[in-house]
């Protein structure tokens, strides 16, 4: 386990805007900053919410038309309703979205070759599209931490995290003689194996506060127990357990 205490691995997203202060200030057009905001919020969501539309309708033209809808509505700042009380922001931006699904269906009197149940009240927990959904989640979280990984490298000298992350995660059996050396050819460096594993540690740590950074990020709380359930509904938690600190969610308040 890291040395960290729990405070101490989550105490950095404290001074971090959470995606729902930057929905307040997105929709508050008396406050400075509302465009950069909203278009904070079609970067981070875009992806995901084009994925779940096309898992909705398999249609391809159909899917852009909804979801550039959506993006516009977000930008017009038509989601200012959303409340983290009520629940999680992906799982409130979901029904979002397949509410416009379903009107502009209504609308177009699009045909559905597809029998989806678009009932709002319905539990879709388990149903092809809500795996759909979360599954674009998760994805588009992953690839905000590893793109924030390779921004880490760039910016901090001698840092290595995440060209020897990527390499263990593109081949996770490989051992850590020849990780080194797959390492060396790719800095120029020479790299012993001891030298590696420590510095695969160092990156599967960076990685695992970015990834809970930007869970936290989403609902709002830097509660341990609260981000624990969280990684684990986007099957993330099995990813970072073991560099997560033992007591992590233990010891929250």
């Amino acid at each position: 386990m890291t040395d960290l205490e729990p405070e101490e691995f989550v105490s950095r997203f404290d001074a971090q805007p959470t995606r729902w202060s930057v929905i307040q200030r997105a929709h508050g057009e008396s406050l400075a900053g509302g465009a950069e905001a909203r278009q904070y919020l079609v970067m981070r969501y875009s992806p995901a919410i084009r994925r779940y539309v096309r898992a909705i309708t398999r249609d391809e033209h159909l899917a852009d038309e909804i979801s550039q809808d959506v993006m516009v509505r977000l930008l017009q700042g038509d989601f200012a309703g959303a409340d983290p009380q009520k629940g999680r922001f992906r799982d409130l931006l979901k029904v979002a979205v397949r509410n416009m699904v379903r009107n502009l269906w209504s609308k177009q009197k699009v045909r559905r070759t597809v029998d989806y149940d678009l009932d709002l009240n319905a539990d879709d927990s388990n149903n092809e599209t809500d795996t759909a959904w979360t599954e674009s989640w998760r994805d588009q979280v992953l690839s905000l931490a590893w793109s924030q990984l390779e921004n880490y490298q760039q910016n901090h000298e001698g840092s290595v995290a995440y060209s020897i992350l990527k390499l263990r995660t593109d081949d996770p059996d490989c051992s850590s003689e020849e990780l080194a050396e797959r390492l060396s050819q790719e800095i120029g460096k020479p790299v012993r194996a001891d030298q590696a594993r420590q510095q695969l540690r160092r990156a599967r740590v960076r990685f695992a506060e970015l990834l809970v950074a930007e869970v936290a990020d989403a609902i709002n709380v830097t509660a341990p127990e609260r981000l624990e359930d969280e990684l684990a509904q986007l099957q993330l938690l099995d990813r970072i357990r073991d560099v997560l600190p033992a007591d992590w969610s233990s010891n929250s308040g």
